[in-house]
């Protein structure tokens, strides 16, 4: 509902698009109808934004109507949508195979004639029945729809690349019959080939059907990425019912509050929060770690992941549209309907391109006949047929609406192929000027939780190794509920080493634990908390200062004996350790020519010390979320286009200040709502790969306008001379889409190690 008590809002995801030229037209129809006030289109996403005054218009008229354009309207269920996606590829493919198969035929019997394999004698008659009788079956059967499509846009005064092709396929039926009847009649005016003003009506139309097929089986494509998605959410879930039952439902029947059981080895099936049991989680599948990850009550889990070991209870928190991948399924499927600056700038230019179509043809007929009469006494009709033909021919817009949206369709497929997912077409545009990326670091560039950094061994014959030092500690921390506990205890896991059973177990709030392993009583806790007990680290003293200053957390461990006599038996060293690919981004991106910047609200020595482990030259630390926006608006106001990376809430403010957002997956909801792109893994790699996917779909875009225009450009005033024969306009044309999708998508062509080595080009 928007912020107008008398204005709504009606998403519709739709069918049938192929082109530029159909978001125009759907934009030029609904601009016509009174009520609405604002409309937006989507190709990429194949939705429709409309904002209408419901006392004016219902949303039943405005549904109608996109119906009554030829497109059709799709389940807004997302499932339910990507069932009639596939459906209507198949019936696209049908008719590809249909009018495809028609198309050759009467290929076959135009390369017989030319080449002259038959007396023309022999060949002429059934040709003179085939031939129409192909071109006619073509453009009413299989190119039904493309005429209805047409008829309703010019009802409305709509001049498209629909009726553009009808004008080109009509004249080609006019100019086939006509050119029949000069033969039968012997008619000296109207003796020109009329098979070769069939086949192209033939040809024209399998052309405009294919172009269709190749966009929508992009789209359906590159939306299987949301398939994947939703499809790791299992279809039911065991229900506890309150008096203790558990029974198996359909998710749909589940709602926040409920209780579901989760058995090892099976998919979790909904957002919630552990109540009861202990277990570890896979969540690779959501975040991209590979390391299960512990779980137990308190903790959160997120619908797709796998649970492992243990059973657990959760209490569901997130169902339907407002869960995790649902979600994430959103930012592919039903992101914004805006359209980046380049589109709409073709869009100004398609505005004037069919009526100058529409001229140029009409020009052609008058100087060969008009000027022809007025020059040499009599019209030139023949020539005069074929140059307005050929103009048809020659300025079928398709490769000009396709040029665009294409590329930019596949550098989203792209992306989310590599686990990126482009919320919005401005990302593309941007990219090609980015000058600053801005880093958060806690959850960016580190990985966002404690780790076990380091481990201090003292030098004396009686001090342990490090594998028995860590299974010491964490046979006393398995008992605290402290972050840097668990930290213990899960590198103790990682390292697969057994954990000692402990008794005993004390706390001291803000101290340190002790417990008895082993036989004997460790202590692990603070460097003050032992000093308190006599224990003395200066055995460990130029270490502890070294990992101090690189702003880790020292937990001290020591034995204290029967008779109370307490030993240092070493130290360990926790922080927030740095992403595997951190380093290696950064150097990325200064090889790019991009400006790394270091944005944090944690303190200036461990903002430092991570920045300097990184290559980051420009660190501004404790800052604050409201700051943080505030620091990319000045570096926007001197002149830099910026990049933002963050996870957490509050990176949301600068992520939407930025010129391209950019979330990490795993991160908070709102830092993903206030971001144009989302990494669904927490590789800061792919941060990069957007960078690289978004300028190399610009390029395809520029290039693919070039092809586009210079073809129109040269190809439609040489065929007003009439000096271009229809049927080899029929393949420059053939060959000037081709060039635009061969130019979006041949590199997939290539070997992926091909592939992967143009996209991070080397500075």
């Amino acid at each position: 509902m928007a912020s107008n008590p008398n204005t709504e809002t009606l998403q519709l995801k739709i069918g049938g698009m192929s082109c530029s030229f159909c978001t125009n037209t759907i934009r030029q129809a609904y601009d016509r109808i009174d009520g609405v006030q604002e409309i937006h289109v989507s190709l990429s996403h194949e939705e429709a934004l409309l904002r209408y005054n419901p006392q004016v218009v219902s949303p039943t008229t405005l549904r109608d109507t996109m119906r009554q354009l030829g497109y059709t309207v799709r389940d807004p269920r997302k499932v339910r949508s990507f069932e009639e996606q596939e459906a209507e590829l198949r019936t696209e493919r049908r008719r590809l195979w249909l009018a495809g198969a028609f198309t050759a035929i009467s290929a076959a019997l135009m390369l017989l004639m030319w080449l002259k394999l038959f007396p023309l004698a022999i060949l002429r008659p059934p040709m003179q029945v085939v031939m129409p009788l192909l071109a006619l079956v073509t453009v009413f059967g299989p190119g039904g729809y493309i005429l209805k499509m047409a008829y309703h846009s010019l009802r409305r005064g709509i001049l498209n690349q629909h009726v553009l092709l009808e004008f080109g396929a009509f004249a080609g039926l006019t100019g086939g019959t006509l050119g029949l009847l000069g033969q039968w009649q012997n008619i000296p005016a109207l003796q020109f080939p009329a098979a070769d003003f069939f086949a192209v009506a033939t040809f024209i139309t399998t052309y405009h059907i294919l172009s269709g097929y190749t966009s929508l089986l992009v789209r359906t494509r590159a939306s299987q990425a949301v398939r994947k998605l939703l499809a790791l959410q299992p279809a039911t879930a065991r229900l506890i019912r309150e008096n203790g039952e558990t029974v198996e439902v359909p998710i749909d029947a589940i709602v926040p509050g409920n209780l579901v059981r989760v058995h090892p080895g099976e998919a979790i099936p909904v957002d919630g929060r552990v109540t009861e049991g202990t277990s570890t989680v896979d969540e690779s599948i959501v975040t991209g770690e590979s390391m299960p990850v512990e779980k137990e009550a308190g903790d959160e889990v997120i619908g797709g992941s796998v649970n492992q070991a243990g059973g657990l209870v959760v209490r569901v928190t997130q169902v339907g549209d407002e869960s995790y991948l649902q979600r994430v399924a959103r930012c592919i499927e039903e992101a914004r309907a805006m359209k980046p600056g380049l589109l709409a700038l073709v869009d100004v230019v398609l505005q004037y391109y069919v009526p100058a179509i529409l001229g140029f043809a009409a020009l052609g007929f008058i100087i060969w006949t008009v000027g022809a009469w007025f020059v040499t006494g009599q019209p030139n009709f023949p020539r005069a047929i074929f140059g307005g033909l050929a103009v048809f021919v020659m300025g079928y817009p398709c490769a000009l609406g396709m040029a665009t949206p294409l590329a930019m369709i596949r550098g989203g497929g792209e992306a989310a192929s590599k686990g990126i997912l482009m919320r919005s077409g401005e990302a593309f545009q941007v990219f090609k000027d980015l000058t600053t990326v801005v880093l958060d670091k806690t959850g960016t560039i580190t990985k966002g939780k404690p780790d076990v950094a380091d481990i201090l061994i003292p030098k004396t014959e009686t001090a342990p190794t490090p594998d028995t030092l860590l299974r010491l500690a964490a046979g006393v921390e398995q008992g605290s509920e402290h972050p840097l506990a668990r930290a213990v205890v899960l590198a103790t896991l990682n390292r697969r080493l057994d954990i000692p059973i402990t008794r005993n177990f004390e706390t001291f709030s803000g101290k340190g634990v002790r417990a008895d392993v082993d036989g004997r009583t460790i202590l692990v806790g603070s460097q003050s908390w032992l000093a308190e007990l006599g224990i003395s680290a200066e055995t460990l003293t130029a270490d502890l200062h070294r990992v101090q200053n690189e702003g880790k957390t020292v937990l001290l461990v020591a034995a204290e004996a029967a008779d109370g006599q307490r030993t240092l038996l070493g130290a360990i060293a926790v922080a927030d350790t740095l992403k595997d690919d951190a380093a290696e981004t950064i150097a990325r991106m200064k090889a790019a020519g991009l400006r790394p910047l270091m944005l944090t609200g944690d303190n200036a020595r461990t903002a430092r010390v991570i920045a300097a482990a990184v290559g980051i030259e420009q660190v501004r630390a404790e800052v604050l979320p409201d700051e943080k926006a505030a620091q990319v608006r000045q570096l926007q106001q001197a002149g830099e286009r910026v990049a933002m990376v963050g996870d957490g809430i509050n990176d949301a403010p600068a992520l939407m200040q930025a010129d391209v957002g950019i979330a990490i997956g795993a991160g908070t909801d709102i830092a993903i709502e206030s971001s144009d792109i989302i990494l669904v893994s927490e590789r800061l790699g792919g941060v990069m790969d957007a960078y690289f996917i978004g300028r190399s779909a610009y390029r395809k875009t520029v290039q693919n306008l070039l092809l586009a225009f210079a073809f129109n450009g040269i190809g439609v005033p040489l065929a007003v001379t009439g000096l271009v024969h229809p049927a080899w306009a029929m393949i420059a044309m053939v060959l000037s889409v081709s060039a635009v999708l061969l130019n979006s998508f041949g590199g997939r062509l290539l070997p992926r190690t091909v592939t992967r080595r143009a996209s991070t080009p080397t500075q």
